[in-house]
């Protein structure tokens, strides 16, 4: 059985850290999605669809939701002219969703609109968050680009 000792002080700082960034980003986000009519949902569907047309499925899995929810909230983007649902070419049975040119415009003025991360961010140098980046995909368990899973070649 594996003995489970209380986190240092700097470890319990940290978590507390985290977790305030994470409410106040999430809370800036959910204002900012509000100011173009979405809902958080919606807006992080939408921002998925501008980096690429996606299956509904994969949509789903990546905001780890059910895709009857995914379906909904497409309907309504849909409905708005923000998004547009095509056959895949590689399979007619497969339904992808694709952000449309005004669609692609409103996630860019939603992210233009985001403060909340870019000014903290600003006051630190190049090297601190790219520090900072490669930091928070280590704790997620990420691989960052030209490295193996065991980190960099030395």
């Amino acid at each position: 059985m594996a003995h489970h000792s209380r986190p240092d002080p700097v470890t319990l700082d940290v978590i507390d850290l985290i977790g305030d960034v994470v409410a106040r980003y999430h809370a800036e986000y959910e204002q900012a999605a509000a100011q173009h009519s979405l809902t958080g949902a919606q807006a992080k569907l939408l921002g998925l669809l501008t980096l690429e047309p996606t299956p509904m499925r994969r949509i789903a899995r990546k905001l780890k939701c059910e895709p009857s929810n995914v379906t909904g909230i497409v309907d309504r983007l849909e409905q708005r002219g923000l998004v547009e649902r095509r056959a895949d070419p590689n399979d007619r049975r497969v339904k992808i969703a694709a952000a449309t040119d005004e669609g692609v415009r409103t996630i860019c003025r939603l992210r233009d609109s985001l403060d909340f991360a870019r000014e903290p961010l600003a006051g630190l140098t190049q090297g601190e968050r790219e520090t900072l980046r490669d930091l928070l995909r280590r704790m997620l368990g990420e691989t960052p680009p030209g490295e193996g899973p065991a980190g960099p070649a030395v």
